[in-house]
């Protein structure tokens, strides 16, 4: 009977009912002898609503319970992983290697748990064996393109990496797309638009290959190719969100608002609290005149600029930021900017450091409560996208480390998964903040790509050690670029209502 029932809320998390297969997977991973499958449905379901310290306890049970199971210590490891445990995460795989646990999907888990651990050598090892396991699993070879790139700034091997995968049967659009971010990600975005106009060529009922054709051919100036493309997308999936969202911003770039407003009209309508929809709902009313802008980017309202008290154990926030520097030190073992984050000439830490063990860390994010609770309630209700959604509670999503080097910098973007996001200064570029154009700066309200007429930033604030932003996840935010030699570090974290 349980059979069934776990089936029945497989279905319910792959139509992303997640409360209603959250209900059934707590009810039967309640029962005192709960059964293995019920218990990584438990987990899953959990991890979908972003409870992952939950999911832990869950695979815990489940590999204590069943020993005897590689998935059991399989999924551990994964969770741990997720949470940035990484050498726990090893522990729990030995586990299962030593259970007869050999698939590709593991070493590639053990790939990550090295990453988290600092070894991109043995992380190299680790994602070689998956790949000779799978060599023609796209997601596998994706991943470890993006690796040899972070790792190394090896293009070449990134690339080959993905070739190998191609030339052993992998399905060619997922690599293709991955191939595009690579080029554009080292700075050829005329490479990376010429790559997927021939792809779509070749495939052109791919909705996901066509869409990415349009943005790069935007990215690369080409408007015409990225209309014709667009156009396409939306063809092929009239009713798709990204196939709407890529229509509204060649709209933009072509200055015809009022067509941008259509588009990104039907995709409210179908996704009121996308992130992406909204921001480009913003974009779009900014560019007709429309008080709906208003009504999402009220940047004194919406944004909140905060200093941080030293946490208890340190006598000041100096001394609490100079641990903390060094705790962030040892995360970012990377040599460039992953290549599908807006991140140019900096590193980026890759798991999330809210489940860091590191106590410095653990410390931030205990003091980030106080002056995030403060931002809720000085936000208040109301029936705008944002303070709808405010309960006055919050849940941490995702949290990373950039650190910029000279010349680094952020393209403006917004972020998908979150409701309020954020920057955390820990070391900042003191000179060049102090001259002319706001180098180093953040600045906010400036769209990511072309738009006719220009909308320059329209509020930036001033890094300092210590400070805390918030603001709206659908907002645009981005970093004017500095020019000397310092470091520029950064925490961030993207809340959900709680």
């Amino acid at each position: 009977m349980n059979h069934h029932i776990i089936d029945r809320a497989y279905s319910l998390l792959n139509e992303g009912r997640v409360a209603e297969a959250l209900e059934i997977s707590t009810r039967l991973a309640e029962a005192p002898h709960a059964g293995h499958d019920a218990l990584v449905l438990h987990s899953e379901a959990l991890k979908r609503v972003h409870r992952h310290e939950e999911a832990l306890a869950v695979d815990q049970r489940a590999a204590s319970a069943f020993p005897g199971s590689g998935t059991a210590w399989h999924n551990l490891a994964a969770t741990l992983v997720e949470l940035g445990r990484g050498r726990e995460a090893l522990e729990a795989l030995a586990g299962g290697f030593a259970a007869g646990l050999d698939s590709p999907l593991s070493w590639q888990v053990k790939a990550r748990a090295h990453v988290a651990c600092g070894e991109t050598e043995a992380a190299d090892a680790a994602y070689r064996e998956a790949a000779r396991r799978a060599p023609n699993l796209p997601t596998i070879a994706a991943e470890r393109a993006d690796f040899l790139w972070m790792a190394r700034g090896d293009l070449a091997a990134a690339q080959a990496a993905l070739d190998q995968a191609f030339h052993a049967g992998a399905p060619p659009a997922p690599l293709l797309l991955v191939k595009a971010k690579l080029l554009a990600s080292a700075g050829d975005p005329e490479q990376a638009a010429d790559l997927l106009d021939r792809a779509v060529g070749h495939l052109p009922d791919e909705p996901q290959l066509v869409l990415a054709a349009a943005q790069a051919a935007l990215e690369a100036g080409r408007l015409a190719e990225a209309e014709r493309h667009a156009r396409r997308g939306e063809a092929l999936a009239p009713d798709s969100i990204a196939a709407l969202v890529q229509s509204t911003i060649v709209s933009l770039a072509l200055g015809r608002a009022e067509a941008a407003q259509i588009s990104i009209g039907k995709a409210l309508d179908l996704a009121p609290s996308d992130q992406s929809v909204l921001a480009w709902a913003a974009t779009a009313a900014r560019a007709a005149g429309s008080p709906l802008y208003g009504e999402l980017c009220d940047y004194e309202t919406m944004v909140g600029v905060y200093e941080l008290a030293p946490p208890p154990g340190w006598p000041s926030l100096p001394d609490f930021l100079k641990d903390l520097t060094a705790a962030l030190d040892r995360h970012h073992v990377m040599a460039e900017h992953p290549s599908a984050q807006s991140l140019r000439h900096g590193t980026q830490t890759t798991y999330r450091l809210s489940g860091s063990r590191d106590r410095a860390i653990q410390a931030f994010f205990k003091a980030i409560d106080a002056p995030v609770r403060e931002h809720l309630a000085k936000l208040g209700a109301g029936a705008d996208p944002l303070r709808r959604r405010n309960t006055g509670g919050y849940r941490i999503v995702g949290a990373w480390s950039v650190r910029l080097r000279p010349g680094g910098f952020h393209l403006d973007h917004m972020h998908h998964e979150g409701w309020i996001s954020s920057a955390f200064y820990v070391e900042t570029p003191d000179s060049a903040l102090e001259r002319e154009g706001r180098e180093g700066w953040l600045r906010l309200g400036q769209p990511p790509f072309r738009t006719v007429p220009e909308m320059p930033a329209e509020r930036f604030v001033r890094p300092k050690p210590g400070r805390l932003v918030l603001f709206p996840s659908y907002m645009w935010h981005g970093t004017v670029p500095f020019r000397t030699e310092e470091r520029r570090t950064t925490i961030a974290f993207d809340l959900i209502p709680g």
